[in-house]
């Protein structure tokens, strides 16, 4: 397929070549859900924890006797039935990774990719080079282009760019390597520099 492309000024370029196996393929939204779930859960810190009752600063000795007393028969007091005494069965710090088949990933990339094309929320820029890192030169260039919620992919280093986008409300900029499913849903646009288009493709098919 061919796209129209766009300068970072907002005026019409020249027309690119996209590879039908990366940007038009029939979408596998289970993929995507997978993907999703899979990167929430390695973001987790699963540091969670609680004081079971070996970690209560509490005497062990017997509360009371054994017999006699009219009460039930207990031990120490770091039992988890007396108030301050330790939690039973609590979370315990652990990682939520698990595994997911790298074909998986390449497929809910491609789906993705697939998806901002047929919504033609895709938009292909020749590059992302600014004369300026001024925020306000950037929102007058982002009005031109009608984007409001854009994830721009650059496989160059655009620090102007990425210090004028870093005020503006969902608007990011990530490199062609940290390319993911789940930054690219969280954005209406997804904007790929020419560049960012042939990593893409040579990542997806390689």
């Amino acid at each position: 397929m061919k796209l129209q492309m766009v300068k970072i000024n907002g005026e019409a370029g020249g027309e690119i070549a996209l590879d039908d196996a990366v940007f038009k393929i029939e979408p596998k939204t289970e993929c995507l859900a997978d993907v999703v779930r899979w990167q929430l859960a390695r973001r987790q810190a699963g540091t969670h924890a609680v004081k079971t009752r070996g970690f209560i600063n509490r005497t062990k000795k017997k509360a009371f006797r054994q017999k006699g007393t009219g009460n039930a028969r207990h031990g120490a007091k770091t039992a988890n039935i007396f108030v301050g005494g330790g939690v039973v069965f609590g979370p315990t710090p652990r990682s939520h990774d698990f595994k997911i088949n790298k074909k998986v990933r390449i497929l809910a990339m491609k789906s993705l990719l697939s998806i901002k094309a047929k919504e033609k929320n895709l938009i292909i820029c020749e590059d992302l080079d600014l004369k300026t890192s001024k925020t306000k030169d950037l929102k007058e260039t982002l009005k031109k282009m009608k984007i409001e919620s854009a994830l721009f992919v650059d496989a160059a280093n655009c620090e102007n760019f990425k210090n004028a986008c870093s005020n503006i409300y969902r608007v990011d900029v990530i490199p062609s390597a940290g390319f993911n499913v789940y930054d690219g849903l969280r954005h209406e646009k997804l904007v790929l520099t020419k560049s960012a288009v042939a990593s893409l493709q040579e990542r997806l098919l390689g």
